[in-house]
């Protein structure tokens, strides 16, 4: 049986250490605003691990860029509040924006190979953090960067450090930018899609290794996917969001057990599985909607196979389904079928 990796909060531990309140993101375009987060809340404790499931386009990374504070203004706006630590980061200086990002949250962003500098070393990029944003002398921080490749498992060390991103493998890159994002041990890591583009067999390592890293730092871990599959590996609770809005959330077994919105739904049967043979694997119907061009009423009914007409009309809000913590934006909640 393999080993299970998911990571919760620590026993007793209630209070949120990320408390994100009606969370908006909105975009100034030549044709108008475009809302690409509509008023998100969620929180994260510390040492748990957090899954934020959706498509391409649904405001998952716009969302937590707006945590990191680099969404700029214009065209930019943000608004809500996120509380870190009970101070709202939203309301903070720039200089003290700043400081909070690496040292307190970090992020892990998508597609390493292109989020890496292809001009400079891995070793300059790892050990420029800690020359920067510690005072360390160069050669303390070249050092810092051997213990820190070594960390997250980059085999001979010391050896590479002088390597270009080009002449290390896709997983071996996204070690790289695990190692940069953990240098100054933040309390919160954001990570991207941190799998993409990569085989199942270093997938399941880099999801291995950032739980493992968890668990020796202590981290609270929010993690971007658009793969259930890669969620129900790491995380005890998942929000599932569509067209800038969470639509489900709740504990990773009653998501999959006892999903309660459409679309959730949808993404479940779409996953492969080695039980079923035969046949082609489902597929949810349409395309989501653009950020600037969104339906009335609930932003999936045109995909739906259940909508009816108060779908079309009234945006449903996040409701209790009676299970514990297990929260659906669905008129018809409670209502459907098993399918």
């Amino acid at each position: 049986m393999a080993t299970d990796i998911r990571t919760a909060a620590p026993k007793g531990q209630t209070e949120a250490l990320l408390d994100v309140r009606d969370l908006k993101v909105s975009f100034q375009t030549p044709h108008g605003p475009v809302n690409a987060v509509g008023g998100v809340s969620w929180t994260l404790a510390p040492g748990e691990t957090l899954g934020i499931i959706g498509e391409s386009g649904s405001g998952k990374s716009v969302g937590l860029e707006a945590v990191m504070g680099l969404i700029k203004s214009p065209p930019g706006h943000v608004s809500g509040e996120i509380l870190f630590d009970g101070h709202d980061i939203l309301k903070m200086s720039a200089r003290k924006r700043r400081a909070l990002r690496g040292d307190e949250i970090s992020m892990v962003f998508q597609d390493a190979m292109s989020a890496l500098n292809p001009s400079l070393t891995v070793g300059a990029q790892i050990s420029e953090v800690y020359h920067l944003r510690r005072g360390c002398s160069r050669d303390e921080a070249r050092r810092k960067a051997v213990e820190l490749m070594d960390r997250v498992k980059i085999p001979s060390a010391r050896m590479r450090l002088d390597a270009y991103p080009h002449e290390f493998s896709g997983g071996m890159c996204q070690r790289v930018m695990i190692a940069t994002a953990l240098a100054l041990d933040p309390r919160v890591l954001i990570a991207d899609e941190p799998t993409t583009a990569l085989d199942v067999t270093v997938q399941r390592q880099i999801m291995a290794l950032l739980s493992e890293l968890q668990r020796e730092t202590g981290m609270a871990l929010v993690l971007i996917t658009h793969d259930l599959g890669v969620v129900a590996e790491v995380a005890r609770r998942a929000m599932v969001m569509y067209a800038g809005r969470i639509v489900e959330s709740g504990d990773i077994e009653t998501l999959f057990d006892a999903a309660a919105h459409p679309y959730t739904r949808g993404l479940i049967r779409s996953m492969p599985r080695i039980d079923t043979r035969g046949g082609e694997l489902y597929s949810i119907g349409g395309t989501p909607p653009a950020a600037g061009q969104m339906p009335p009423g609930c932003a999936f009914h045109p995909r739906c196979p259940h909508a009816v007409e108060m779908c079309r009309a009234t945006l449903p809000l996040l409701q209790a389904t009676g299970k514990d913590a297990h929260l659906s934006a669905c008129h018809l909640t409670g209502k459907l079928d098993n399918d």
